[in-house]
């Protein structure tokens, strides 16, 4: 029978920290904390984040779980919010506000490099904006006005797609200066999410404009073609990761009623994971698969962060 002697040797690595980059199933002895350490596999889990400083739903969002961006949105004394704030990874701190305060906008890109994109105020608006991690200044207008879309890719590769009441089906890709057509969705709909790149993108849930959706579409820069249906229908939904490692989550289904259900993408079906800790819709979505973010939204507390994980966590395997 093969052991852990004759896979790993004899030897235990004796550190005075934790390693930066430890490796399933490594083990070693922290001499400051006088531990024998390893790494394990953990569960998808959701946990609570910092609190954004002001509460809002109808948000965009962008960048990473401990890199994020929030913008624009409703809030209870902004009808039409402006404002933008980034994520640490544990606190959210003011960013520079657009120009165009908005709502039911799109959202793509990083925390020193979103953009954001359509919306409402009141009425729809194609006006486009570029952060440089400080300050927005203005891109090139969409082509056709609208909101309630979602956005995927980067501030010089993105994606527009869908949206509006009605719904519509256009996709629009943006070059870092200017919009161009791209292929329609397959299914009109709006309050949708997106994820993935502008050549390897999502786009799932939504409305057709009443109920929600299971479908989900995906697209190679040209043209959408069909993937695997969500496990629940519904709309008003946040999304992020890939077009191989998607994540959906939250929003609300037929009826109204607001769900946590959170599913995961592998390229062509939808697997069931870890529900969030407080079932929301129309909040703002960032992060990858295994480490995202959803925040604002229309929950009591419409400032509450949640934070999604799933991947390998460092254990204690004794101590002194």
């Amino acid at each position: 029978m093969t052991t852990y002697k004759d896979i790993k040797g004899t030897n235990i690595q004796v550190l005075s920290s934790d390693p930066t980059n430890p490796l399933l199933g490594q083990i070693w002895y922290n001499t400051t904390s006088n531990t024998l350490k390893g790494i394990e596999f953990a569960t998808a889990a959701w946990a609570t984040g910092g609190n954004m400083p002001a509460g809002r739903q109808e948000l965009a969002g962008a960048g990473t779980q401990t890199a994020g961006l929030a913008f624009g949105g409703e809030a209870p004394a902004e009808d039409y919010s402006n404002k933008t704030f980034e994520y640490d990874g544990s606190s959210w701190t003011d960013g520079g506000n657009l120009a165009t305060a908005r709502l039911l906008l799109g959202g793509a890109g990083t925390q020193t490099a979103g953009l954001a994109f359509g919306g409402i105020n009141p009425g729809r608006t194609a006006a486009t904006e570029e952060y440089g991690g400080t300050s927005w200044t203005n891109g090139g207008n969409m082509s056709d006005a609208r909101e309630s879309l979602a956005g995927a890719g980067t501030q010089t590769a993105g994606l527009a797609i869908a949206g509006d009441v009605g719904p519509k089906r256009q996709t629009e890709e943006y070059n870092g200066t200017s919009w161009t057509n791209g292929g329609n969705v397959g299914t009109a709909r709006y309050m949708l999410a997106g994820a993935g790149t502008q050549t390897a993108a999502l786009a799932f849930g939504g409305s057709p404009p009443t109920g929600g959706l299971t479908a989900t579409e995906e697209y190679n820069g040209t043209s959408w073609t069909n993937g695997g249906n969500l496990g629940t229908a519904r709309y008003k939904i946040g999304g992020c990761g890939l077009q191989t490692a998607g994540l959906a989550y939250g929003g609300q289904v037929s009826g109204g009623d607001k769900v946590a259900n959170t599913e995961l993408y592998d390229g062509s079906s939808w697997t069931a994971s870890a529900v969030m800790n407080t079932a929301t819709s129309l909040f703002g979505s960032a992060g990858i698969q295994g480490g995202a973010l959803a925040f604002g939204g229309t929950i009591g507390n419409k400032n509450q962060t949640q934070e999604f994980a799933v991947g390998p966590i460092t254990v204690s395997i004794s101590g002194s």
